[in-house]
């Protein structure tokens, strides 16, 4: 999650949307541009598989962002509905929109009327809120999004792994963009500064995500009433371990 600095302080009420500004602009879109396709390709033909999804299953994709996996879970066969809080996003996203695709702006706190045969929230995309309960509401929500025999997925970064590889400072120049990064750990969050100029402005965001671990998952799960059916540790779904494992990958239902 992430905000832009200079904005005044807010009540939790109005704070709705700070979370969603950095999404909501180009610039997130340009510092991430280079993220592996292929890769996020080759982790949905494995999941899918290990899950044992039927053709034309129902699948959610929960914070769908522009829609990548969306779209090649629904190339693989699925029916499959992306939503995300950003409403640039979801506009994006819509271009790819069929009738077995469909995309609309939601807040993954709050269920959906329908029932999906999975659910999955990929890319680090849980942790955001400043509010516990909104991480153990968002777990009641997947819950209750699934059908009987669904299943959910979350995929996470491995915070261990994340903390002792932290990159303290670095610059990053794309398309003429020079992204001043610095990262940290306060307050139980990883934090990400991200400072840049652009015809002829400045710009300064902040990426905010709490720094869960597989013990924390389990305690909001067992609060939620959930099932940990497995864990693994990057996308061609290995073993996941405490200390070497990029990812902490999650099934349950």
């Amino acid at each position: 999650m992430s905000k832009i600095s200079n904005q005044p302080s807010q009540t939790d009420d109005q704070q709705t949307s700070w979370f969603a500004s950095w999404f909501d602009t180009p610039y997130y879109h340009i510092l991430y541009k280079d993220r592996n396709y292929r890769e996020a390709q080759v982790f949905m033909d494995n999941l899918t598989h290990y899950l044992n999804l039927p053709e034309h299953s129902k699948v959610l994709d929960l914070a769908c962002g522009k829609g990548r996996h969306s779209i090649y879970l629904n190339q693989l066969g699925f029916t499959v509905l992306g939503v995300d809080l950003s409403e640039n996003s979801i506009e994006i996203a819509n271009n790819n929109a069929n009738d077995n695709l469909n995309f609309k702006v939601h807040d993954m706190r709050e269920p959906l009327e329908d029932k999906f045969d999975a659910v999955f929230n990929l890319f680090t995309s849980f942790g955001y809120f400043e509010q516990e309960e909104d991480n153990l509401k968002t777990l009641i929500a997947i819950k209750e999004n699934l059908s009987e025999y669904g299943f959910a997925v979350i995929d996470f970064m491995n915070v261990t792994y994340v903390l002792d590889n932290l990159v303290a400072e670095e610059i990053k120049s794309v398309d003429g963009i020079d992204f001043n990064l610095k990262r940290y750990l306060l307050d139980g969050y990883i934090i990400k500064e991200i400072n840049f100029k652009d015809k002829g402005q400045e710009f300064h965001f902040t990426e905010k995500v709490r720094a869960l671990t597989l013990d924390d998952f389990k305690q909001m799960m067992e609060q939620a009433g959930i099932y940990l059916l497995d864990t693994f540790g990057d996308y061609k779904l290995k073993k996941y371990h405490k200390k070497d494992s990029e990812r902490l990958i999650m099934i349950f239902k």
